[in-house]
């Protein structure tokens, strides 16, 4: 784009957010998928907040909840996992690629390395690399057989995870933990274990594991690009500091990718410099 970058202000960011994000009557969604693809992301920390994100935008929320659990854990239209941040989302199945390869790797190889060093410190060395490659072979075999369960039956299955170990030894805040969940947090990361059926009902944060959904490996550089694209079409105009606080990623990382993208420059209140997909710069 060439010129004076377009002006977008206020008053059109809410437009576009409300009908993109199916916030106002004519573009509410019809299923849960729909609520999903169209935000990218649904925050999932709080099991909670994935139910109350697609109530508020379907045509009928009287169906949120049987719906969203049958596109969790039986449909498999959507998953939990790891993403931005380091946080848990439910995004659509086929998203989950994109999110792995984009977000995932770097925090994945820092938080492995951080297991090994911390189990080899607080358990006298006696718990290895080697060792925790053991355990979760057996552990995802286990979790393959079962389809899907709970820290309590794997252990059942793999006594190992009951090891454990001195976090932090000898500093203040030093704590005894255990093999298990420090081992399928990592998983998770990694993009090989997602979290299934909640243990209670629909608000339970305690929940069964079971093994991924397999994806194709991406390269990370593409798999930014492509995640950035989809994240300004629903919210954008959006700064570097927007994205880099969404997606977790370097300042670099986020250079690049709006330059791979083509993301064009717009101008928003108080002179303030934005970015909308390309092709997306028009009005609404």
């Amino acid at each position: 784009m060439t010129g004076k970058p377009r002006h977008i202000g206020v008053a059109e960011r809410r437009v576009r957010l409300g009908l993109r994000q199916r916030l106002v009557g004519a573009a509410r969604a019809r299923t849960p998928e729909e609520v999903a693809d169209s935000l990218v992301a649904l925050h999932g920390t709080d099991p909670a907040t994935v139910y109350l994100a697609v109530g508020a935008r379907l045509t009928d929320a009287r169906t949120t909840v049987a719906r969203v659990e049958r596109a969790l854990y039986e449909d498999r239209s959507l998953v939990r996992m790891h993403g931005m941040r380091n946080t848990v989302f439910v995004f659509p199945t086929g998203l989950a690629a994109v999110v792995h390869a984009s977000t995932a790797l770097d925090i994945a190889a820092k938080t492995r390395a951080g297991l090994v060093k911390d189990m080899a410190a607080g358990s006298d060395g006696r718990l290895t690399g080697p060792w925790l490659a053991e355990v979760e072979t057996s552990t995802l075999a286990a979790l393959a057989r079962r389809g899907q369960a709970t820290v309590n039956e794997l252990t059942g299955d793999e006594p190992r995870l009951r090891e454990q170990f001195v976090y932090a030894p000898g500093k203040s805040y030093e704590a005894v933990q255990t093999v298990s969940s420090r081992l399928m947090r990592l998983l998770g990361i990694e993009g090989r274990v997602v979290r299934g059926r909640p243990l209670g009902s629909w608000t339970s944060s305690q929940f069964r594991w079971a093994v991924a959904p397999p994806h194709p490996p991406l390269p990370p550089a593409e798999a930014r690009v492509r995640l950035l694209d989809r994240w300004l079409t629903a919210c954008g105009p959006a700064t570097e500091a927007d994205l880099k606080w969404w997606t977790g990623w370097k300042v670099t990382d986020v250079r690049r990718a709006l330059a791979a993208a083509g993301a064009v420059t717009v101008s928003l209140d108080d002179g303030v410099t934005a970015y909308v997909a390309a092709g997306d710069e028009g009005p609404v």
